[in-house]
């Protein structure tokens, strides 16, 4: 599943990021947004997400929410 269809308020643990722009990879690191990292969808708005990863929140367009992958915190 990626973080399109995540719901709101529960936590995720990212699995993988799927882009290969090195870009994009550097700059979701810095957020904290890489493999084994938990994130949590605050909302769900038109064109993308707020999503809470560490103690920051931030808000990710649809596209690139589409190569987050994730598993359920449990799995």
């Amino acid at each position: 599943m990626n973080l399109n269809m995540a719901q709101e308020g529960i936590e995720y643990i990212i699995k993988q990021v799927e882009t290969e722009d090195e870009e994009l990879n550097s700059f979701l690191f810095s957020l904290g947004c890489y493999s084994g990292e938990p994130i949590t969808v605050i909302s769900h708005l038109k064109g993308g997400c707020v999503v809470s990863i560490k103690d920051g929140r931030y808000n990710i367009d649809s596209q690139l929410a589409a190569a987050i992958i994730l598993c359920k915190e449990n799995t």
